[in-house]
């Protein structure tokens, strides 16, 4: 399961410093793993109609909601494993947190840490230093890592270290788009600059960019042609074996 599992002992090592309120939810999302998570409110944990459906994709649903809901939690002993299942009653949390920043009070706490650029930048060169988003690959427990994307290059990549374990569910597969669905204003143009594949200063044949695999199979064809049509000039015949030949044609 790619799930975060809560060991409180090996957590406690790298909490924050700000404090906790004493709560589960403000010891939970106070973890320095966790600082891609914001913090959900109580009224909307408590509020049933958010909470439709979800009692049948976590095990123990009451039990894990009561210990979601522990305003006095234990940080240095945690929860008795003999009543509560740390991992379950993380999961329902982060079930809860995926729906909770589709809301605008949610897209309002994410847009903070956007802002703050909590969710770090786009690595790629010509993004020029891009704020992301987190997103999961797929809605569903345990299929998938969170991963972070970019809205100029429109791709995604892996978070920092410290985030990457956090399961992709938490966030769900929409929150990014609808984020800059409801700001708009902040959704960046496309990049314009693209890297151009060069040597000694010239740039490189498309086709010397084509994996050898694609480049036979293609040869294959076109010798199938010649064959059958009888007539392929020499002249291109002849190019096209040089381009075999090198690694890289110039234009």
């Amino acid at each position: 399961m790619l799930v975060l599992r809560l060991h409180c002992v090996e957590y406690n090592k790298n909490r924050r410093s700000k404090s906790s309120d004493g709560s589960w939810v403000g010891w939970f999302v106070n973890l320095e793993v966790n600082a891609f998570l914001c913090r959900v409110p109580y009224d909307y944990i408590e509020d049933k109609f958010n909470l439709t459906g979800l009692e049948t994709m976590v095990p123990n649903f009451p039990q894990a909601l009561d210990a979601l809901l522990d305003t006095e939690f234990d940080t240095e002993y945690g929860f008795n494993p003999m009543e509560t299942d740390s991992e379950t009653t993380a999961q329902l949390y982060g079930l809860i947190h995926a729906r909770y920043i589709l809301s605008p009070l949610g897209i309002d706490k994410m847009y903070m840490k956007y802002k703050r650029g909590d969710f770090g930048f786009c690595p790629r060169i010509y993004c020029d230093g891009q704020l992301m988003l987190p997103v999961g690959l797929t809605d569903r427990i345990g299929e998938s890592h969170v991963k972070v994307y970019c809205p100029r290059c429109q791709d995604v990549y892996q978070p920092q270290d410290r985030c990457a374990v956090l399961d992709g569910s938490m966030f769900g597969s929409s929150f990014p788009h609808m984020f800059f669905m409801q700001l708009p204003h902040l959704l960046p143009e496309p990049p314009i600059e693209k890297y151009t594949p060069r040597i000694y200063g010239f740039k490189v044949h498309k086709s010397a960019l084509v994996p050898a695999s694609t480049e036979s199979t293609a040869s294959n064809n076109n010798d199938s042609n010649c064959n059958n049509q009888n007539t392929l000039p020499s002249s291109v015949d002849s190019t096209q074996n040089l381009r075999r030949r090198f690694n890289f044609t110039l234009t």
